[in-house]
């Protein structure tokens, strides 16, 4: 009777700048990472040979490749039920990309692929924030937006697999153009992009002085650090774009009764000059039953360590399958 049993699994995290791979046991240990430019690769064929032979690479290098049961990836517009990366208006490839199906091929092993959201949110849940929580959301905020509704206890995906992408419901009639292709979207105000063209548009409206009009590089980092030397028009970019955040999440509040949500990515680093407006607004307009008893929560764990994890607890969650058995 053979007891080997295979402890230990992959967790691939793709970003818009880089992918970063990682080799987790089953305790959530990081035993090693990983990561490359994912913007180095245009083609998708050559991104999965660079990925596969980099996984091949860490595996031996920690343990064998025998070792490593599984491996679950995080990507923006990925889909659990089909596994591929769907009409991705972020990353360099287009279409549908059947990503899961090309590594299973590559590497032999099981592979399960999930929305980067989702990814995120079973991170939290399994070791963040939401450990405990059983009907939550979260939300990112990055590059893109998108979130994760856990209700009961598991992760709502709905018919197709698209549930949750809340940065891409209409919050302007006929408002700013979305990479998606649509108007109005609350990615194209909320994001990273949306942000930048806010603090462009409030410059416009007026001649009065900003700190802003002497940056090198316009970034929701470089309009945090003038909102923090008290430059009015700064602060007025995070106050409309915190409105629109919280009006949004008060009516998904509204209709899911969440304990918590939970706010990760690179944008959530504008604390307070974000959350406060976006809490005031979420308060005004959240339904009367549920005012006051949804907490606002930032992740602690950092980013891609949250993800890999994440990646990793899909990873565990999916049947055993090996060519190398």
């Amino acid at each position: 009777m053979d007891f080997q049993i295979k402890n230990k699994v992959v967790g691939v995290d793709i970003s818009v700048k880089r992918t970063t791979y990682a080799i987790v046991d089953v305790r959530g240990n990081i035993l090693a990472k990983n990561f490359f430019p994912t913007n180095d690769y245009q083609n998708v064929n050559d991104f999965v040979t660079v990925l596969s032979e980099r996984i091949i690479e860490l595996t031996e290098q920690n343990g064998g490749y025998e070792s490593i049961r599984s491996m679950g990836i995080s990507a923006p517009s990925a889909n659990y039920k089909t596994g591929c990366i769907e009409n991705a208006a972020n990353l360099p490839w287009k279409g549908v990309i059947p990503l899961a199906a090309m590594l299973r091929d590559r590497l032999g092993m099981a592979v399960a692929l999930g929305n980067d959201a989702h990814i995120t949110a079973l991170g939290e849940h399994a070791f963040g924030t939401a450990h405990g929580m059983r009907n939550f959301i979260v939300i990112t905020l990055g590059h893109g937006i998108g979130s994760c509704v856990f209700s009961d206890g598991k992760a709502y995906l709905g018919a197709e697999g698209f549930a949750g992408e809340i940065g891409h419901t209409c919050v302007v009639n006929n408002g700013r153009e979305c990479g998606c292709g649509r108007k109005g979207c609350m990615e194209a105000y909320c994001a990273e992009k949306g942000i930048i063209a806010t603090a462009q548009e409030l410059m416009a409206e007026s001649d009065a002085p900003s700190l802003m009009r002497n940056l090198e590089e316009l970034t929701p980092k470089t309009i945090v650090d003038c909102c923090e030397q008290g430059d009015e028009i700064a602060i007025e970019v995070f106050r409309r774009t915190g409105t629109i955040l919280g009006i949004t999440i008060a009516n998904y509040a509204s209709i899911l009764d969440p304990e918590a949500i939970i706010f990760t990515g690179g944008i959530a680093n504008a604390d307070h000059w974000l959350f406060d407006p976006a809490y005031e607004a979420f308060q005004n307009h959240v339904f009367h039953n549920i005012k006051g008893k949804v907490k606002f929560l930032r992740s602690t764990i950092e980013d891609r360590e949250r993800d890999v994890l994440g990646a990793s607890a899909l990873a565990w969650g999916i049947k055993e399958y090996s060519l190398f058995k």
